[in-house]
């Protein structure tokens, strides 16, 4: 259902049972697949590619040109995954030759007025809660959370399955499976609710909740935190993948428990 009071640009591909509501405006060089539905006053903009069974809603912008003065109006994409709903307000910011594009992944829920810089990469099952700001070239890996107002400084890296409290200030990488908060930013425990959810055994959290205790509660650094871990915990995935997060951490990941203040 294509309403005549949208404009779509002649050359934009759009898939027959996409439904576009009144006052949309989609520019060419757009990619838009099955079962998808744009509400009214939604701009999709050139290099926007919208997955299947997206929900867009009113007053979202995908796919503008990078809020990045370096930009020099490189051919980009925004990319949207399958089943992702974007909420009211939403931006979506196309690439730069930096990475060439911003992804959203499958799945995704992207609350009221969130927004994404260019070349970022959100990957599948990912909520970004209420105006949570996302700056450039930021990753957040799949089942992360993110809590309302929360501010991603760029080039930071979120793991997988992370819940970050909401209004949090996040400018240091936070590895997976874990809770963080606080000003600053800091662990507060492993996420085993989120993480039960998603099928994992007693035995798997207890084992990630004893390599963040050798991390963050022995006072040792890094090094030394991951030599301990490689010669005293099993091998497994989620001990690989926490031991690699650290070692390729480009900002340093947050530290662990602070003191409440009075």
């Amino acid at each position: 259902m294509k309403q005549p009071l949208a404009y779509i640009h002649p050359e934009a591909k759009v898939a027959p049972n996409v439904v576009i509501e009144p006052f949309v405006t989609i520019d060419k060089n757009v990619v838009i697949e099955e079962g998808t539905t744009i509400a009214s006053n939604v701009t999709i903009l050139e290099g926007s590619r919208i997955g299947k069974n997206c929900k867009i809603f009113p007053g979202a912008v995908i796919g503008a040109v990078p809020q990045d003065l370096k930009f020099a109006g490189e051919e980009t994409t925004a990319e949207i995954g399958d089943n992702t709903t974007i909420r009211e307000c939403v931006t979506v910011n196309r690439g730069t030759k930096a990475k060439g594009k911003t992804v959203v992944g499958s799945n995704c829920l992207l609350m009221a007025y969130t927004h994404i810089a260019h070349d970022a990469i959100v990957g599948d099952n990912v909520i970004l809660a209420n105006a949570v700001q996302v700056a450039g070239e930021v990753v957040i890996d799949d089942f992360a959370i993110i809590g309302g107002t929360s501010a991603i400084h760029q080039f930071v890296h979120i793991g997988a399955h992370v819940m970050v409290a909401g209004g949090t200030l996040i400018g240091k990488d936070v590895p997976p499976y874990v809770k963080a908060g606080r000003e600053r930013i800091s662990y507060a425990g492993v996420n085993s609710i989120g993480l039960r959810r998603r099928n994992y055994s007693n035995e798997q959290i207890r084992d990630i909740q004893n390599i963040y205790r050798y991390l963050f509660q022995m006072g040792l650094n890094n090094s030394e935190a991951i030599e301990r871990i490689e010669a005293e915990m099993p091998a497994s995935k989620e001990r690989d993948e926490i031991i690699l997060f650290v070692r390729n951490s480009q900002r340093g990941i947050i530290k662990g428990y602070y003191p409440d203040k009075a």
